[in-house]
């Protein structure tokens, strides 16, 4: 066996495991709490947002639910970050270099039953966004506020 088909037979199942490893960000039909003033749930909690119910917001995490009555929101905001994919174009092919990925940013500020403000950031997988800040607005009476004019743009499409 040659060097060139050794480091072939090699590279190819290890590409077949790494780069769905790569390629996997969120599911698009996901959600995962980025942080904000909660103990409960942790940083990086995967889990499945609600707005579909008439009283209240709901972040189901599998081990818990973050509940929260619609009327105790007082403020929406909605950002995009885009990146590229460098991980990729490392790993598989410069191409990806020309590719950009966006993480779709949601912040909900509320009143907690202490009369305490807390905020709660998610990261939306790309096929909840729409629905979720129409079902938010539609919820609380609120207005998206969007960090940028490409947020704004992006959620019109």
């Amino acid at each position: 066996m040659t060097r060139r088909n050794a480091i072939i037979l090699t590279a190819v199942p290890l590409a077949n495991v790494i780069s769905p490893v790569l390629l996997a960000g969120i599911p698009s039909k996901k959600a995962v709490y980025r942080g904000g003033t909660l103990a409960v749930p942790k940083p990086s909690t995967k889990g499945e947002l609600r707005v579909t119910g008439p009283d209240e917001f709901v972040f189901d995490y599998g081990v818990g639910e973050l509940r929260v009555p619609y009327g105790r929101i007082n403020i929406l905001e909605y950002g995009q970050k885009a990146g590229r994919r460098l991980g990729l174009a490392f790993v598989i092919s410069p191409v990806f270099l020309l590719s950009r990925k966006r993480k779709h940013y949601l912040t909900v500020n509320y009143v907690d039953p202490a009369g305490e403000q807390q905020a709660a950031v998610f990261e939306l997988g790309k096929d909840l966004v729409r629905a979720t800040l129409a079902g938010l607005e539609a919820r609380t009476g609120l207005r998206i506020e969007y960090q940028d004019e490409e947020a704004r743009k992006a959620n019109k499409r």
